[in-house]
């Protein structure tokens, strides 16, 4: 009878060949995901956080404007970027700057109303960003908008998604999602987003890629080290993550696998001591957190973007980003759209139909 693997270091080592695998990856991004500024257009980033939809962008030839109301994500924003992010509290009727030269309108509008660990009171959750996020498409008229949030505004709180989508289209735009596992675009972690986009002309989500990439091949170099030494989990962090294993019958302990994408990265589980945080196992058998260095990793941040800010508030503004490769993608078919010919919103509306009737998950 063939035995279960649950927790054999041999099966957990790090190949060289992944550790090139890894070399090759990070060499990928820190050259890709580099702010080249070519399109006279302008990217405003509403609830911008450290930036990681607008590095995309800006990867893609953009300038961007951000906005974003936490201090140490507005100052990351600023130590990397091009563009400007200015640390704000957003609300209806805010009158943005360069207002006659903004193109695109981008944006994370704050997802806590929907998230499955919110409270899901949605639009009545005084937290929902997404007034302000139509309220500037209304008064922007962009030629195109796209923004993200979690998955689950797709399940019980699609009839405010629906809602959404038609003021949107009573706009005068084609508005189309999906949801979309960054998974699936070279982001070593399964990270499933709805990604909605508004536009005048057509848009193409971009291709999956054919292969997925691993733990070891982001993170390859340095998840099999005991350093620091602070991160090791204690013998009674070990047999408080056992008890909450078996009470949810987990067949596979929830470690980083060298040989597979990571699971989600959130704030709750970089942040946070808990049982379900982010851990990889080390060739003696003893299991550490992960630094903030390899969650940005993690995230398809490059080496050289530099968090402000304290280790919580770092984990919190990687657990809460946009995973730039994934954004860069995007930014590419946005870019795409931006530079078709345009029809009038008139025509848009006259001709409308429902979007929700093609709209499928990735």
């Amino acid at each position: 009878m063939k035995q279960s693997c649950k927790t054999c270091c041999q099966c957990l080592q790090t190949s060289s060949a992944n550790i090139t695998s890894m070399t090759e990856y990070s060499n990928y991004i820190d050259r890709l995901l580099t702010p080249n500024i070519q399109e006279d257009a302008v990217v405003l980033d509403l609830f911008a956080g450290c930036g990681g939809l607008s590095l995309g962008f800006e990867a893609a030839g953009f300038r961007t404007i951000g906005f974003e109301m936490a201090e140490a994500a507005s100052e990351t924003y600023n130590r990397n970027l091009k563009g400007e992010c200015y640390n704000q509290f957003l609300t209806v009727g805010f009158e943005y700057p360069e207002a006659e030269n903004i193109d695109i309108v981008i944006g994370g509008p704050p997802c806590q109303p929907f998230s499955r660990f919110g409270n899901q009171m949605g639009m009545e959750d005084a937290r929902d960003g997404f007034p302000v996020f139509i309220d500037a498409v209304r008064r922007l008229q962009p030629r195109v908008f796209l923004f993200e949030n979690v998955a689950n505004i797709i399940g019980r709180h699609k009839w405010y998604l629906d809602l959404i989508v038609r003021e949107l289209q009573d706009l005068g735009y084609i508005v189309e999602y999906r949801v979309l596992n960054a998974v699936n675009y070279g982001v070593p972690q399964n990270r499933e987003r709805l990604i909605c986009v508004g536009h005048r002309a057509s848009f193409r989500f971009p291709v999956t890629d054919l292969r997925k990439t691993t733990v070891a091949e982001a993170i390859g170099d340095t998840m099999l080290s005991a350093e620091p030494k602070d991160k090791i989990l204690t013998p009674r962090q070990d047999e408080y993550i056992a008890v909450y294993e078996k009470k949810s019958h987990c067949i596979n302990p929830r470690d980083l696998y060298p040989n597979k994408p990571a699971r989600t990265i959130t704030c709750r589980n970089l942040a946070g001591a808990t049982s379900d945080m982010q851990r990889v196992r080390l060739e003696d058998g003893r299991r550490r957190r992960i630094t903030d260095r390899e969650a940005a990793r993690l995230q398809s941040f490059p080496d050289w973007f530099d968090f402000a800010g304290n280790e919580t508030r770092r984990f919190y503004q990687i657990g809460n980003a946009v995973p730039p490769l994934l954004a860069y993608k995007l930014a590419l078919q946005v870019r795409q759209t931006y530079h078709m010919k345009q029809r009038t919103a008139e025509e848009i509306i006259n001709n409308l139909i429902p979007q929700d009737l093609f709209a499928y998950a990735d």
